[in-house]
């Protein structure tokens, strides 16, 4: 049996991309007077789709010369920042800035839910086996 599971992992790489996610809306937010400026996103579905892919069964290269290589399953998948992309704006402004502070202002209030929704649902795992570890003793 395998503590740390499939579960674990992809809930790991949750918190990963959805931070990622935080990051390039807040930049957005950041620039909503910048003239000129075109918003980014990032695209979670995609970006979750190859944390998931499965790996190919060739290893992992040694760091140094003498170690040894490690298992494909080691491996780290693509960064979150392969996945962000410049938004084409649908109404640009008279400068030239395509930031909608009402879609983006939503979409860091349904990014941070489901962070958060995620942090708890590693913390309950982590919770589990924390008590299967102490025998049921706390």
């Amino acid at each position: 049996m395998r503590l740390f599971d499939v579960t674990l992992s992809t809930l790991e790489r949750s918190l990963d991309v959805r931070l990622s996610r935080q990051s390039v809306l807040a930049e957005d937010l950041a620039n909503a007077n910048t003239p000129g400026f075109v918003p980014r996103e990032l695209d979670f579905a995609a970006a979750m789709a190859a944390a998931t892919t499965p790996a190919a069964p060739e290893p992992v290269a040694a760091a140094r010369p003498g170690d040894l290589p490690l298992p494909a399953a080691y491996a780290q998948p693509g960064s979150p920042e392969d996945f962000i992309a410049e938004e084409v704006p649908l109404s640009p402004g008279l400068d030239g800035n395509g930031v909608d502070i009402d879609r983006v202002s939503a979409a860091v209030a349904e990014n941070a839910l489901q962070y958060g929704a995620a942090a708890k649902a590693v913390a309950k795992k982590l919770a589990i086996l924390r008590y299967a570890a102490s025998d049921g003793q706390g």
